[in-house]
């Protein structure tokens, strides 16, 4: 594990098989959390589950920082700060109310909605950071938008309304969080940011730590296992990798990948849960991803 966040120089051709692994093994591990939410979510509110999720990774990652000898850490008021922010938008908020989402839709379903917070990066980097907006940005735009009516437009009761509008504020979070974090990196390393921001998310749901030791005394040993795999796993593993891979290869590139995590995480839904979205989810996640990539041409 020491080996994923060593700091070195730019990736040669030799280190081409260790990028691919660790963006891979990112991939499937984003993916595989939304199938642990989904089935942990039965047993644990959103907001204990979140934080005891963020409590584990919080520890793990500190082990590594330790491990690493990078724990003296010197940060100025702006970083900290702008770590807070992404920490609480991302990490605390976002999990929260995916969370809450994937208690009403499936896990295929949710990453399929989740999966437009790249395009509202763009759209929001066009607007803030002056990038502009091209035309593949309008037309993925409106193919997108198309796919997430779609989707809701297969949620025929109100739990599936509520589970499809709760995983889009959830995109949003994601994609607030991300443009936060794009700026807090010009001033903290990744490792550093990734795991301080796990410790803030931590202390910001400290408040549902009473709710959290009560379902924890009767909630089934599964459902805790689950929840320590996602802390472990889905965020200091997942993030680690995904930090050692953006550190040695384009990052518009490498972003392509992340397009594969709903596929997977509808598969693994498959696997393990034995459940998939709807046609109407399928073809409209399918519109989804099409417009997120065509808004991603150049």
């Amino acid at each position: 594990m020491t080996d994923l966040v060593e700091t070195v120089q730019p990736a040669q051709k030799t280190d081409f098989g260790k990028i691919a692994a660790a963006a891979g093994l990112a991939v499937v591990l984003w993916a595989s959390s939304f199938v642990a939410i989904r089935s942990v979510g039965h047993a644990l509110s959103p907001a204990p589950l979140a934080l005891l999720r963020l409590a584990v990774a919080a520890v793990t990652l500190t082990v590594l920082v330790v491990a690493k000898g990078a724990l003296r850490v010197r940060l100025s008021r702006k970083a900290f700060l702008l770590v807070a922010a992404y920490a609480v938008l991302w990490l605390a908020a976002y999990t929260v109310v995916l969370n809450a989402g994937e208690r009403h839709v499936d896990a295929g379903t949710a990453a399929l909605l989740v999966n437009l917070a790249p395009l509202m990066v763009a759209v929001a980097a066009g607007k803030f950071l002056g990038e502009g907006f091209s035309r593949s940005l309008v037309v993925g735009s409106l193919v997108a938008l198309g796919g997430a009516a779609l989707i809701a437009t297969g949620a025929t009761g109100s739990n599936d309304w509520a589970g499809v509008l709760l995983c889009i504020l959830a995109a949003v979070l994601y994609a607030a969080g991300v443009m936060v974090q794009k700026i807090t990196l010009r001033h903290v390393d990744g490792l550093t940011a990734i795991w301080l921001g796990c410790v803030v998310g931590t202390v910001v749901l400290l408040p549902w730590t009473p709710q959290l030791v009560g379902e924890l005394q009767v909630a089934p040993a599964g459902a805790v296992l689950g929840s320590v795999y996602l802390g472990v796993f889905p965020t200091a593993i997942g993030f680690t990798a995904w930090a050692y891979a953006l550190r040695r290869t384009d990052a518009g590139r490498l972003t392509m990948v992340t397009y594969a995590v709903p596929a997977v995480a509808v598969l693994l839904s498959w696997l393990l849960l034995a459940e998939t979205p709807t046609a109407y989810g399928l073809v409209g996640g399918a519109l989804c991803l099409a417009g997120v990539a065509i808004s991603r041409r150049r």
